[in-house]
């Protein structure tokens, strides 16, 4: 009986071993990248971005060539993590998620995930949403929480979340008796806080970084009425099937055991709680 002991122990520890290596997290290898990601191999990546939505992406005011930002940083350590080539492609955000599924750019970030999206596009979550409501400097209309937009002129983002959870809202705020809430669309950030600082709309709803950077740059002019992180999950997009989705989400998880991802988030003010395991999501 004794003998067994250490053959168990044996057997014990090469399966711990084992599992442990199963689970281990995807590493970045570029070199290997036509081992191990042969559809992409060899291709150039085209991922599209909003240079008018700070802190995720953000046009340089000396060199109008030069752009960073959370989603730039971080599309530019997974392209190198992965091996391959990329270029970076503005566009206007209603139109980046339609050219993801159109074929017309391979990949985009920030974009919030939904089931009805995902008939469309396969997702690689990262984040949850940190969102909330900036309103004019002094918060003259007392906006400190979704109750209180009820009756007010709420600023959203064409084809956003914000501007359904707005409609939404809006219905049950008519269903308690209260005012609705008139919804004012904007086709980009600036043009919905240019809305908050004229006065035209009482709130702007947001994602919540966006929020702290216009207020710390413009504290003159804007105040933050409420914040909350929600449960609900944001990260890339790409075509439905497309093999670079699974590998953004191997390499994204790479980024993220070795504090890559942590490093730019705190560059850019957005609040480490936010993120989440990196997940392919299909459906």
């Amino acid at each position: 009986m004794p003998s067994a002991i250490p053959t168990f122990l044996g057997i014990l520890t090469a399966g711990t071993l084992l599992a442990g290596a199963a689970f281990a997290a995807p590493a970045c290898e570029p070199a290997k990248v036509a081992e191990k990601y042969p559809a992409i191999a060899g291709k150039t990546v085209v991922f599209g971005y909003d240079p008018s939505i700070p802190p995720y992406a953000i046009i340089d005011d000396k060199d109008k060539t030069k752009v960073s930002g959370s989603d730039i940083d971080l599309a530019k350590a997974v392209f190198d993590c992965l091996g391959v080539k990329y270029e970076l492609k503005p566009g206007a955000w209603p139109g980046l998620f339609p050219a993801v599924v159109s074929g017309q750019i391979d990949a985009m970030f920030y974009l919030y995930y939904t089931p009805k999206r995902a008939e469309q596009g396969d997702f690689i979550t990262f984040m949850k949403a940190g969102s909330g409501a900036i309103v004019q400097k002094g918060n003259p209309k007392n906006i400190k929480a979704e109750a209180d937009l009820c009756g007010k002129t709420v600023s959203a983002g064409l084809g956003t979340v914000e501007e359904r959870q707005m409609k939404t809202l809006g219905e049950k705020c008519v269903a308690s008796g209260k005012e609705t809430i008139q919804v004012m669309t904007s086709t980009d950030a600036p043009s919905g806080f240019r809305l908050i600082a004229t006065g035209r709309a009482d709130a702007m709803v947001i994602d919540l970084p966006l929020i702290n950077m216009m207020v710390k740059r413009n504290p003159d002019v804007y105040s933050v009425g409420y914040s909350v992180i929600s449960d609900y999950q944001i990260g890339g997009a790409v075509k439905n099937g497309n093999p670079l989705g699974p590998a953004i989400a191997d390499a994204i998880q790479a980024l993220q055991a070795s504090g890559k991802v942590k490093e730019i988030f705190a560059t850019y003010g957005i609040d480490p709680a936010v993120e989440i395991p990196a997940t392919l999501k299909t459906e």
